[in-house]
């Protein structure tokens, strides 16, 4: 609700508590977001749910959970307010260059094994590598993959040809994550030889990313609950940190299983450290690498 100020013509927001939901309205809303995106929102974090639908609530006017919940359910208008709110549920916070040792697992393990070993990145009649970062956010992580590639190959003098498909559930994440701007704070960890070489300055807090690395990356929306109905083609690396935690025990052994269908044999699977413990398949075995969680391919079928 807003209120006028007597000294200017703005509007000003006032803060409002949430509405109280009792326990059957948190297990209808609870139970709707699990069932169309896999996402288990804890009981611990009914104020942040309760914060998000009561801001949203108030910019349409609804004063009802309800009224609301019932809105979603109709049609066109309900999908469509559906994945506005799916953005506001979903936690977009990232930074570049993240998580250090598994960057460094691709930098000192993987990419030297596919450029000696098996002849990739030679040059760009070599076969492309294939890389999927999944659960991209608003792309800070797609991006810090490409510049590890762009490293690389400077460094060792490498002319091959990449590609990274990027996917997440928020269409307004992937949209900012398609321009390419970021606030500098996101950057620090960017080292400054690849800032002058692929960003240039946007504003005083803002740069963007080259056009070169853009062309690199494809970001598309896919639900990660349903990872068989994605068009992808065969992958070299899957990239997929702080996204299994968010399902529960049965979606995350499910989604596994259908990310090594993607990867290719040999091909590199990346988790976030700690994500998951009791997850085995016949065709993948665990890369050693201190504070990483990682898993290959195999060439054939393990024994049974």
């Amino acid at each position: 609700m807003a209120a006028e100020d007597q000294h200017s013509d703005k509007t000003l927001w006032r803060y409002h508590a949430p509405a109280k939901m009792d326990r059957v309205q948190l297990a209808m809303w609870i139970e709707l977001l699990e069932k169309r995106t896999g996402i288990c929102l804890a009981e611990n974090r009914k104020s942040f749910l309760l914060t998000s639908l009561s801001t949203r609530m108030r910019e349409l006017g609804y004063d009802s959970y309800d009224a609301y919940f019932q809105y979603l359910l109709k049609g066109r208008c309900g999908a469509i307010e559906w994945e506005i709110l799916v953005d506001r549920l979903t936690v977009h916070e990232s930074r570049f260059y993240r998580d250090p040792r598994a960057l460094a697992l691709i930098q000192d393990q993987f990419l030297p094994e596919l450029s000696s070993k098996r002849g990739r990145l030679k040059n760009e009649q070599q076969k492309s590598i294939d890389i999927w970062s999944l659960g991209c956010a608003t792309g800070e992580e797609a991006y810090s993959l490409a510049l590890l590639l762009e490293d690389f190959m400077l460094s060792n003098h490498l002319e091959g040809y990449y590609s990274i498909t990027a996917t997440d559930i928020s269409s307004a994440a992937l949209s900012a994550a398609r321009k390419g701007i970021f606030h500098i704070n996101r950057l620090k960890n960017v080292p400054a030889s690849l800032m002058d070489l692929f960003f240039s300055r946007e504003d005083e807090n803002h740069y963007r990313v080259a056009e070169k690395l853009r062309r690199r990356i494809c970001f598309t929306r896919l639900n990660s609950l349903y990872l068989s109905r994605a068009r992808l083609g065969m992958m070299d690396l899957i990239y997929c940190q702080n996204v299994l935690i968010y399902f529960k025990r049965r979606y995350r052994h499910m989604m596994l299983d259908q990310m090594v269908k993607y990867l290719r044999p040999e091909g590199v699977l990346i988790l976030g450290a700690g994500e998951i413990s009791d997850w085995k398949h016949m065709e993948m075995e665990a890369v050693s690498y201190s504070g990483t969680l990682a898993f290959k391919r195999m060439q054939g079928e393990r024994p049974s």
